[in-house]
């Protein structure tokens, strides 16, 4: 199968069961998805349980790529939606599957790249670090009486809406600029490590029990602006800036430059 140009990620963050990551791979073929990534996966990799459980989609089981953090497996992508239904104390926006999946076809149809969808791990889904790194939240709406799908069942609802939606978004819903691009996962890591960096430098983030909720807060905050690959440029300029305005008032005269 010839990989759909840029059709969704699927990124699994630390799956406890290699029977599950077939389920899983199988469901995303169905739906036409071949990308398969694992953070931290339990079971060693590959596992012949998850080629078993897959069904014949062998091809997403022994293409899938391992990664050691969750940041390292969406550096690539440039809209994530993280899929949870427990509410978070973020500011980040909730889609349906459905709504979802007309904006990664709607982002998809300008070219801004590939997007992707993260998914916790099975016994309590995903951290909130985790969240913070993603564009808004992806929820599956079912009987509130009884909110319990499986990690397979998850992944398939946000495929099947990526597959059944087609190119019928029409692409005037999202802006673009010819002279720029959406801000990858890596480049928007890389400010906020920068960002935080700095506000510990200065006594912003003193407080370590308030530490966390803040730094989340922050990364939510610049998620939700869409930010394009220059406007990371100028924030880091800004920081940068910033930052030696202060280090000359307190008579350091080096230049910091931005890593």
């Amino acid at each position: 199968m010839t990989r759909p140009s840029a059709a969704p990620a699927i990124v699994l963050v630390e799956p406890q069961m290699a029977e599950n990551i077939g389920m899983v791979a199988r469901a995303m073929l169905n739906c036409g998805l071949d990308d398969l990534r694992l953070v931290r996966p339990r079971p060693r990799w590959p596992h012949p349980r998850a080629v078993a459980t897959a069904s014949g989609a062998d091809r997403v089981v022994n293409g899938a790529r391992v990664f050691p953090t969750t940041e390292a497996a969406i550096a690539d992508l440039r809209l994530v939606f993280a899929a949870t239904v427990r509410a978070r104390d973020m500011a980040l926006r909730v889609a349906t599957p459905r709504r979802a999946a007309g904006e990664m076809r709607a982002f998809a149809a300008l070219g801004q790249g590939q997007p992707g969808v993260i998914f916790g791990k099975e016994s309590k889904g995903l951290a909130n670090d985790d969240v913070a790194l993603a564009d808004a939240i992806v929820t599956v709406p079912v009987n509130p009486a009884f909110a319990s799908l499986n990690l397979a069942q998850a992944v398939f609802a946000v495929a099947y809406e990526w597959f059944a939606k087609g190119a019928d978004v029409p692409p005037s819903r999202l802006r673009t600029n010819p002279r720029t691009r959406p801000a990858t996962k890596e480049e928007l890591v890389g400010f906020f490590a920068h960002l935080e960096r700095e506000l510990d430098a200065c006594g912003f983030l003193r407080l370590k029990h308030k530490r966390p909720i803040m730094v989340r807060n922050l990364r939510a905050l610049f998620q939700r602006a869409g930010l394009t690959e220059q406007e990371v440029r100028t924030l880091r300029g800004v920081v940068a800036g910033l930052a030696e305005s202060r280090d000359a008032r307190a008579g350091t005269k080096t230049r910091k430059k931005v890593p």
